[in-house]
C-alpha cells in the first residue's frame, strides 16, 4: 500500500487472535516426479529407406542414465545368477519367433541373467539365444556383472516391435530377433539366436548417414567415454572375444558397435 502524504501515520489494526492449533495432521501432498525421458513415446518421421530420420540426440540422452524397470524379480543378493531352460510357451508367444524363422523353436533357450542397471541396482534380465551358445552367453554376462558394467534393459523383443513406428531411443540388450540383416533380405545372425546387441543406444550402428538408434548420434563420438559404452579392450569386448565371437565395432562399414556374433556376421 502507498503511505498517505502528510498528517499522522495510520495506526496498524489490532492483531487477530492466535489461531488454535489444528487437531488433525495436514493432508500429505506428493508430487510424482516426471521421468527424464519416456522411451518409445515419440515416433520419428521415416526416411525413404524406412528407417527413422536421424536427428540430434535430445539433451536428456546425451549422458544417458535411465532407470531400469524390473520385469522379473531382482536377484536375492549381489551375486550373479543365471538360468538356462527351453523357451516357455508364454515367452515364445510374445517373441518374434514364427515357423519361417531359420531356427526351430526347440533349438532356442530362455536365459535369465543378473545385470547392473545405470541406477546402480542389480536386476534380472531375460534373453533368447541358440542352445549352442547359451553357456557362452551366460558366462560372458557373468563377467560383465563382475565388472559392474551397466546395462539399461534386457528383455525378449516382442513381435509388435518389428512393425512399430521408429522412435530412435531404444536401449534394449538382446539376442534373438527374427529379422533380416539391416537393409537386406538375408537372415541376420540374430534370427538364429547367434548374435547379441549390448546397450544399442550407447553403442550405435553407423553406415553412411544412417545411425541406429536414430537419436544416438551423440554416441558416435567414441573418444568421449560414458557409462555403458563398449570400448576396445573393455569388459564387453574381452568377454565375447574370449568366447570366439566377432565384434561389429571392428568393422569398417557398417560399424556395428553394439553387435557381437558367434557366426562372424
Amino acid at each position: 500500500m502507498l503511505a498517505a502524504c502528510g498528517g499522522q501515520p495510520e495506526q496498524p489494526p489490532p492483531a487477530p487472535p492466535p489461531t488454535p492449533p489444528s487437531t488433525s495432521a495436514p493432508a500429505a501432498t506428493t508430487t510424482a516426479k516426471a521421468p527424464v525421458w519416456q522411451v518409445g513415446a515419440r515416433p520419428l518421421p521415416r526416411r525413404p529407406d524406412g528407417f527413422g530420420q536421424v536427428l540430434p540426440t535430445p539433451a536428456p540422452l546425451v549422458e544417458r542414465s535411465l532407470p531400469t524397470a524390473d520385469l522379473l524379480p531382482p536377484p536375492a543378493g549381489d551375486r550373479y545368477a543365471s538360468t538356462v531352460e527351453p523357451v516357455p510357451a508364454r515367452v515364445l508367444a510374445r517373441s518374434t519367433w514364427r515357423p519361417e524363422c531359420p531356427v526351430p523353436s526347440g533349438q532356442l533357450r530362455y536365459l535369465t541373467m543378473s545385470f547392473w542397471g545405470f541406477d546402480g541396482r542389480a536386476h534380472t534380465g531375460e534373453m533368447l539365444v541358440n542352445a549352442s551358445v547359451a553357456a557362452q552367453v551366460t558366462k560372458a554376462f557373468g563377467e560383465l556383472y563382475a565388472a559392474r558394467f551397466p546395462i539399461e534393459e534386457m528383455r525378449v523383443t516382442r513381435a509388435d516391435e518389428l512393425d512399430a513406428p521408429p522412435t530412435g531411443d531404444g536401449n534394449n540388450t538382446g539376442a534373438f530377433v527374427c529379422r533380416p540383416v539391416r537393409g537386406q533380405t538375408t537372415w541376420s545372425a540374430h534370427a538364429s539366436g547367434l548374435a547379441v546387441d549390448v546397450n544399442p543406444f550407447c553403442n550405435p550402428y553407423v553406415k553412411g548417414d544412417l545411425v541406429l538408434p536414430e537419436l544416438a548420434s551423440a554416441y558416435t563420438d567414441r573418444g568421449r567415454e560414458r557409462p555403458g559404452m563398449i570400448l576396445p579392450g573393455g569388459p564387453v569386448v574381452r568377454a565375447f572375444t574370449a568366447a570366439g565371437w566377432t565384434w561389429g565395432g571392428t568393422w569398417t562399414s557398417p560399424k556395428d558397435i553394439m553387435h557381437f556374433s558367434a557366426t562372424g556376421n
